[in-house]
């Protein structure tokens, strides 16, 4: 299996990043360490190349019934240049897999799923197709993908491309150059802070990479990412959501319309949603000093009625923070709830997500 699919590594690898095998990429975990480059991200501009996430175009003349078939959202109601987060269920409402999906008109989307899961979605999606008008490239080898986020990205942008990203919406993406490498610019991202994420060539991402490094972009590795999207309340999959969670108790209601037609995931959503769920997922404040883990159980009146999810110390809160599921109908307001450390019960405070926002 190759792992240099990109000519982004070259200046990984040169730069002294650490660098570990991902999803059949080999991908840089820090640079100037995880907390120097959460802050940075935080104060001023952070730079990540995301690459090994999937980049798959699907076309042709039923390309919106088709993603309306398999999306939570709906893609018919998405404006041309508008993109849409949102899940991939099964028809059991399991999440296959949470991605973006991107309209450049009602026959042309790019879908970006996780590289964990890009050939699981893959798979779905052929398992769906059933009408000659649609076709499905993954074409994630021939284009890089690379984020540039925080309260200078913006700024960094303008300087080379003659439209001013500041008026893009949210969500919202053009297509235009950097020194006649043709991008696709999306104002997205996967840190709660203001940014793009751009898509381009793979031959030219190196290129990228150096013109927004030299003007002030901060390298940032996988720790930081990680650790940037779990403050601003954002889901992994894998640990978060995954085959055995549905939409509706890991919060993600706001992103399922389960009543379009002949939606795969419609029976089985609407059961959800008229049944209530048995768990949900909880933004947890962690007492003391100790990082609640993946797994750690939650007690609640001696018994185990969860477990977390994500954990981990927040430089930007100075506190611990964690995601966890917890059993709904057996803990009384959310309080007196612990969570089990290496044998050790620490105590809780349930909050509300996301942890950090920008805008407050």
């Amino acid at each position: 299996m190759s792992l240099l699919k990109t000519p982004l590594n070259k200046i990984h690898i040169k730069s002294g990043a650490r660098m570990v095998p991902f999803a059949g990429w080999e991908m840089p975990v820090q640079y100037s360490g995880i907390i120097d480059e959460v802050k940075s991200v935080r104060s001023n501009c952070g730079i990540f190349d995301v690459s090994h996430m999937g980049r798959l175009k699907i076309t042709g003349a039923s390309a919106t019934a088709f993603l309306n078939k398999i999306l939570s959202v709906d893609v018919s109601k998405l404006k041309t240049n508008r993109a849409r987060y949102g899940v991939i269920c099964n028809d059991s409402g399991g999440i296959i897999d949470d991605c973006i999906v991107y309209k450049f008109d009602a026959e042309h989307f790019l879908l970006v799923p996780n590289a964990s899961n890009k050939k699981s979605v893959i798979d779905w999606l052929q398992q769906l197709v059933n009408d000659e008008k649609i076709t499905i490239t993954d074409i994630t080898d021939q284009q890089a993908m690379i984020a540039l986020q925080g309260p200078k990205a913006i700024e960094i942008m303008n300087i080379h491309i003659g439209k001013d990203i500041s008026q893009l919406k949210m969500f919202e993406f053009i297509e235009d150059s950097i020194n006649g490498i043709n991008l696709m610019i999306a104002r997205t991202g996967y840190t709660g802070e203001d940014g793009v994420e751009i898509f381009v060539p793979e031959s030219s991402a190196s290129k990228i990479w150096e013109t927004l490094t030299n003007d002030g972009a901060k390298p940032c590795g996988l720790g930081s990412r990680d650790l940037l999207r779990l403050e601003a309340g954002l889901l992994l999959h894998g640990n978060d959501i995954d085959l055995t969670t549905n939409p509706y108790e890991a919060g993600l209601g706001r992103f399922v319309n389960c009543d379009k037609n002949d939606y795969i995931a419609g029976d089985a959503l609407r059961k959800i949603r008229s049944e209530g769920v048995n768990r949900k997922l909880l933004g947890l404040y962690i007492s003391g000093n100790r990082v609640a883990r993946k797994g750690y159980p939650l007690i609640y009146k001696d018994k185990d009625v969860g477990c977390i999810t994500s954990g981990n110390y927040s430089p930007t809160l100075d506190r611990n923070i964690a995601l966890g599921y917890v059993q709904t109908g057996l803990i009384e307001n959310n309080k007196d709830l612990k969570c089990d450390i290496r044998g050790q019960l620490a105590n809780l405070e349930v909050t509300r997500l996301p942890f950090y926002s920008r805008n407050t």
